[in-house]
Order: C-alpha cells, then sequence, then structure tokens
C-alpha cells in the first residue's frame, strides 16, 4: 500500500483545472482493517512529532481545511487529528462573520487564532472564505466598509496578494502552513445530502441553506481554481484530496501533515553538562 500525497499538491505558478482533478481515486487501503492499521500508524507519527514540535518551542502547524458542504472537513480532523494531545492543538471553526469580525480586516479574525510555537492550529474553514463565498456572494463585500472599493477583479487580487504576503510572512516566523481543498463531487453531496435528510441522527446537519448554496456550485468551482492558482506556494501549498472515498482522503491528508511535521527535523531540546549536573544534584535531593 503506497499513499503518495505528493501526487495531489497543487503545482506553484501554474492554473488549476478542476476538472482534471480526480474526486475519487482507487482506494490507497485494500481492506477496512488495512486502512485501520494505515491509519494507526499515521496518528502515532504525528502524536510523535507534535511532542517534538512542543519541546524544541521553535515552529508551529497551521492546517487549514476548505471545501463543500458535506465533503468531509470535521471527519478529517477527527480522525488524523485523533492522537494529538488537545493541551498542544486548537480547532477553530469560522462561522458567518460577526458584526465586530467585519468592522476588522478580513484578516483579523483569523490572526487572532493563530498558534503559537510549539503548537498547531487548524482552520476548520478561514480566510479563504473571504475568496470563495464572497466571491460566489459579492454583495457581502458591502458588509465589511472597504474604503474606496476596487472595481471588478481587482479585489480578488488584492485579497490573494494580501494573503500570500501573510502566508510567506508566517513562514518566515516559523509557522509551517498546509492548506487541504477536500475535492467532493456534486453527486457525492447530492448521495451525504440525501444520507442527512434519511438517517435521523444526521438530521442535525442538513439545513435549506445547504441546499441554496449547492445552486452555485459551479460558481464556487471556479473560485476554488483561481484561489488555488494564486495561493499555492512552495512553502505554504494547496492540497487537492480527493473526497469521495473518506478514507482515502484521511490517509492522504495524514501522510501529507507527518511528512511536513518530518521535514522539519523536529529534536528535544539537549541538555547541556552544566544542566545535567543541576539535575544530578535535584536527584539527589529527591532520592534522600
Amino acid at each position: 500500500m503506497k499513499i503518495k500525497s505528493q501526487d495531489y499538491r497543487a503545482p506553484e505558478g501554474k492554473s488549476v483545472d478542476l476538472s482534471q482533478w480526480a474526486t475519487r481515486v482507487d482506494p490507497v487501503a485494500d481492506s477496512k482493517d488495512d486502512y485501520k492499521k494505515a491509519l494507526e500508524k499515521y496518528v502515532d507519527r504525528i502524536s510523535d512529532q507534535q511532542e517534538r514540535l512542543y519541546a524544541s518551542g521553535r515552529h508551529s502547524l497551521l492546517l487549514i481545511f476548505q471545501a463543500m458542504d458535506a465533503a468531509g472537513k470535521d471527519g478529517t480532523i477527527e480522525h488524523v487529528m485523533s492522537g494529538i494531545n488537545p493541551q498542544g492543538c486548537k480547532v477553530v471553526s469560522f462561522k458567518q462573520p460577526s458584526t465586530n469580525e467585519l468592522a476588522h480586516d478580513f484578516l483579523w479574525r483569523t490572526n487572532c487564532n493563530l498558534p503559537e510555537r510549539g503548537r498547531i492550529g487548524i482552520f476548520n474553514r478561514s480566510y479563504y472564505e473571504e475568496v470563495l463565498v464572497v466571491r460566489v456572494h459579492p454583495q457581502l463585500l458591502l458588509n465589511e466598509g472597504i474604503p474606496d472599493l476596487p472595481a471588478g477583479e481587482k479585489i480578488w487580487q488584492h485579497r490573494y496578494e494580501s494573503i500570500n504576503d501573510l502566508e510567506k510572512h508566517l513562514h518566515r516566523n516559523g509557522t509551517r502552513i498546509v492548506k487541504f481543498f477536500l475535492h467532493l463531487s456534486k453527486d457525492e453531496q447530492r448521495n451525504r445530502f440525501l444520507a442527512r435528510i434519511d438517517e435521523p441522527e444526521k438530521n442535525w446537519k442538513f439545513s435549506a441553506a445547504d441546499l441554496e448554496e449547492r445552486k452555485y456550485w459551479d460558481d464556487y468551482q471556479k473560485a476554488y481554481a483561481e484561489c488555488i492558482s494564486a495561493t499555492t506556494t512552495n512553502h505554504a501549498p494547496w492540497y487537492i484530496i480527493p473526497a469521495d472515498d473518506k478514507e482515502t482522503a484521511r490517509l492522504l491528508v495524514s501522510d501529507a501533515v507527518a511528512e511536513t511535521m518530518e521535514d522539519l527535523h523536529l529534536k528535544f531540546p539537549e541538555v547541556t553538562s552544566q544542566r545535567r549536573e543541576e539535575l544530578l544534584v535535584l536527584r539527589k535531593q529527591l532520592a534522600d
């Protein structure tokens, strides 16, 4: 079983056509048991790296998840990060902006939740909503109080520039950013919506607003494609993860997260000879 998340990394400097990216691929696990074993190994690897990340205190990790409704963001976060110490991780879900958030620039509310060094931050939706849902529904810009609002496409280009500048700044200061677009087909979304209606325990997940947004499917696909094309970089890459098969999606995300953390070559702080002598003195005091 070979899991190669790099095959799903969007190339920097090239235009992305989402119709050319699969929403379903051959399962990377041969069976349910193989999937569970593979996921467990990834969970262990990520957990080990998290401990080193916290101990070294020199880097942070920011994982960003974006997707159409029902693509599986919540489940992916739950399964991939199931071995993480919650003291070293924070998940933030960004909903419709509040009045206070709209009174600030569009990056403010996410900047307030960035992970400090030694910790993992997970954004379930993010500042990318401002070039996705707001682009599909540009009337939302009227609520943001932007002075001298640029006409036409300029507003989106300006926001791409702001996002790229922010991510470059974060990278320079020790934050590693990995962005996942869970690429779901329209047919699979329909099946998952139907399941949310037909299965009573899933009713709470579905609303009329979900169906309304589905009407804008093509607009969202265009917005996602242009967003990914403009903001995928070597230091803050986008992964376009085929999401019709939840288990395959989770393993691909796990592989990307584990590889990103291992590429940092994180180490536990080295103990100097002086510090070791101090510890031996303290040990003797405890033993007496």
